[in-house]
């Protein structure tokens, strides 16, 4: 099995190039407006459509789980190298487990992280609000996971 993501982007050239980089892969099919990733790990097969991006709220973010602290880190080295603006979260508390992270955005702004869970169940000192979800990468003035 493996999971079928299709991404809709106003900005196809941007993303294409935004996501070559983060897969550090080609594509391996590109049609006009057009382009799918198939990979092995993580399990994925991520389609680029070219057309009118969705407003934001349908999609809270993206993630690919990763077997340790050090990949997180290695991620986080390799995505600043190639430009891209990271933010490193270790140890936080977010969807009621203990982990690293590295957020990233692609040209849309879907955010996506490179996480480890290091404790699967824990309890959050502050529970969920609308305000300051959980397993969400924080904005100008809100926070990101739980504290």
């Amino acid at each position: 099995m493996k999971l079928h993501v299709a991404l809709t982007t106003g900005r196809f050239d941007d993303a294409l190039a935004f996501y070559t980089a983060f897969f550090g892969v080609e594509p391996v099919k590109r049609k006009p407006g057009y382009a799918k990733f198939d990979l092995d790990e993580p399990a994925v097969n991520f389609t680029l459509n070219a057309g009118e991006a969705q407003p934001a709220g349908r999609l809270n973010h993206l993630g690919i789980q990763v077997g340790d602290a050090e990949a997180v880190r290695a991620a986080a080295s390799r995505l600043a190298a190639l430009g891209f603006a990271t933010r490193l979260e270790e140890g936080v508390d977010c969807c009621y487990a203990l982990q690293d992270k590295v957020w990233v955005q692609d040209p849309d702004g879907n955010p996506w992280e490179v996480f480890v869970v290091h404790v699967a169940d824990t309890a959050p000192a502050l529970a969920p609000t609308a305000t300051a979800p959980c397993c969400t990468p924080a904005t100008a003035g809100q926070p990101g996971c739980c504290p």
